[in-house]
């Protein structure tokens, strides 16, 4: 069953592009909101606030998934798969964001460039172009896991509680969210709770992206430039903590991706051309997981 859930949410994934805007889920913001007021405390530490509300959010997910089981040939669990893993991608598909970001090169627009560049940085926007382009790249790589590889890991390997484990991933990036959010805006003692706060849930999304990170990162290694981007990997650097997951994904990546150069095209199209061969290279890593889960239900274990 969740092969086949698998299956068409990448499909509506792919098809159904008019209705991302759901995903965004903007009425949670204020649940988490009240989540951070209700158990932001001196007496909670900052950790067990961040993991209480994404447990409460996460739970009715569990409960229904639970409560379904096999009923009625388990086509109902099949429902609400394709409906949870539906939401849990995303927000916005990132070959689309790609896309946006290539036209807006194109067309030269550098405020339609610096919109598309921070939907995938998810950042401040560096000014100067060269830096601009490799960081857009790694953007690609890094958010390839946040947005889709890690959410299908999670969803599969928790089996028949695969909605709660796709579910449970996308609500620490909400809460992550959100709590970085927050914490730029608040000042004084809020400011001070909101930063521990939005510490220990960069922390948490960071836990539950170490795996399928490393798998990412190797399935970038086999679906590019293999010598590459392992070159790139044993590159550790002094980067530690949380942020070393995405460095890892940025460097293995574009270390996968090598990209030959082009004395004649100028800084425009090499971005145009990097921003575009990142894209592919994600894509071919998902046929590669795709095909890899689908071989791994033929030969006997049950998804």
């Amino acid at each position: 069953m969740n092969l086949i859930a698998l299956l068409v949410s990448l499909l509506i994934e792919r098809l159904a592009t008019q209705f991302f805007h759901w995903r965004r889920m903007r009425w949670m913001d204020r649940l988490i909101d009240a989540g951070f007021r209700s158990l932001g405390s001196e007496r909670w530490p900052a950790l067990a606030v961040v993991v209480v509300l994404a447990v409460l959010l996460a739970l009715p997910v569990f409960v229904v998934t639970f409560a379904l089981g096999d009923s009625l040939l388990g086509f109902p669990y099949l429902a609400l798969a394709i409906v949870v893993l539906f939401f849990s991608l995303g927000p916005k598909d990132i070959g689309e964001d790609v896309d946006e970001y290539c036209v807006a090169l194109e067309k030269d627009d550098d405020e339609a460039i610096a919109h598309a560049a921070r939907a995938l940085i998810e950042g401040d926007v560096p000014d100067d172009p060269v830096e601009r382009m490799e960081v857009v790249e790694s953007a690609v790589f890094v958010q390839a896991n946040n947005r889709l590889f890690a959410v299908i890991f999670w969803f599969v390997v928790l089996g028949p509680l695969g909605p709660l484990g796709a579910w449970a991933y996308r609500v620490t990036d909400l809460v992550r969210r959100r709590a970085v959010f927050s914490a730029a805006r608040a000042s004084g003692d809020d400011g001070a709770r909101l930063s521990a706060t939005r510490d220990a849930a960069v922390r948490l999304h960071a836990w539950l992206a170490w795996i399928p990170a490393r798998l990412t990162a190797l399935g970038y290694a086999i679906a590019g430039h293999f010598d590459g981007a392992l070159q790139a990997w044993r590159d550790r650097g002094d980067l530690s903590g949380p942020g070393a997951t995405e460095a890892l994904l940025a460097r293995v990546g574009r270390g996968a991706m090598v990209l030959d150069t082009d004395d004649e095209e100028d800084l425009r199209e090499r971005a145009i051309r990097g921003a575009s061969a990142a894209n592919r290279l994600v894509f071919r890593q998902l046929l590669i997981w795709v095909v890899l889960i689908a071989a791994l239900t033929l030969y006997g274990w049950t998804l």
